[in-house]
């Protein structure tokens, strides 16, 4: 009787499912990007110690100017002081791509995630954008040799990563309820001619960047196959317990 009980114990100890790694989700506020920037580089710092698990930080900046690795003079065509006489930022960042623009209304999100194979990781992404566009009501998909999530011609994400030691930094911003002219005062990621849009443009909605931040951390975590957990910055720079999120 006790050798079949053990027999009993052992298999159902085998069968069991290992639960899913977890997806740290933090709101914030409105950050200036050198402090976003300072954020992620010191959770990137723990994520790559294994003193947290995958992280995603959702907020909006002030505006400001992006400048990835490939920006050159051209993509700035007004010049920065033209830029800043008009309240926005120009900040160099080492993601990858060219210059775009961030502001109030738009949601931006940094995932400070472990990767191994960085293209498809951006197209995990670009997935969970394309899901949490159409939970939105947006149809939208992405387009062949070009990064982002696009409404046909027009785009609505873009995506910039930079990745140190196997984590990412930076990631991606989706246009909901934002002033969409500053990006026709510069070449939005490159591309001359290219139109943005938004949330609003396409439904008409308002007031929508609450839902798409919940929209999107659910679906970021789904397309990386983790169980998303909400908490608090603090709590990521704390992080006093791990057991379970890194199982």
């Amino acid at each position: 009787m006790g050798a079949h009980s053990a027999a009993v114990r052992h298999v159902s100890t085998r069968g069991a499912r290992r639960p899913r790694p977890e997806l740290w989700s933090a709101q914030l506020a409105r950050v200036p990007y050198v402090e976003g920037v300072a954020l992620q580089e010191r959770l990137r710092a723990r994520r790559q110690a294994g003193e947290i698990p995958d992280a995603l930080l959702l907020l909006e900046h002030p505006p400001v100017y992006t400048l990835g690795r490939r920006t050159g003079p051209a993509d700035l065509p007004m010049g920065e002081d033209f830029y800043r006489s008009r309240g926005i930022d120009v900040e160099a960042s080492d993601r990858g791509g060219r210059v775009t623009y961030h502001g109030p209304g738009q949601v931006v999100g940094y995932p400070i995630v472990a990767v191994s194979d960085v293209l498809e990781y951006v197209r995990s992404v670009e997935r969970a954008l394309v899901a949490a566009l159409a939970d939105s009501g947006v149809e939208a998909g992405v387009r062949e040799g070009l990064t982002g999530v696009w409404v046909e011609d027009r785009k609505i994400g873009s995506i910039g990563v930079h990745v140190s030691r196997g984590v990412t930094t930076h990631g991606f911003a989706v246009n909901v309820d934002n002033d969409l002219e500053p990006f026709d005062w510069v070449v939005p990621c490159g591309l001359a001619g290219v139109r943005m849009t938004s949330i609003r443009s396409e439904t008409g909605a308002e007031g929508e960047v609450e839902c798409f931040r919940r929209r999107v951390a659910f679906r970021l975590a789904e397309a990386l196959g983790r169980r998303q957990r909400m908490v608090s910055v603090p709590r990521l720079e704390r992080a006093p317990e791990l057991e379970s999120a890194l199982a």
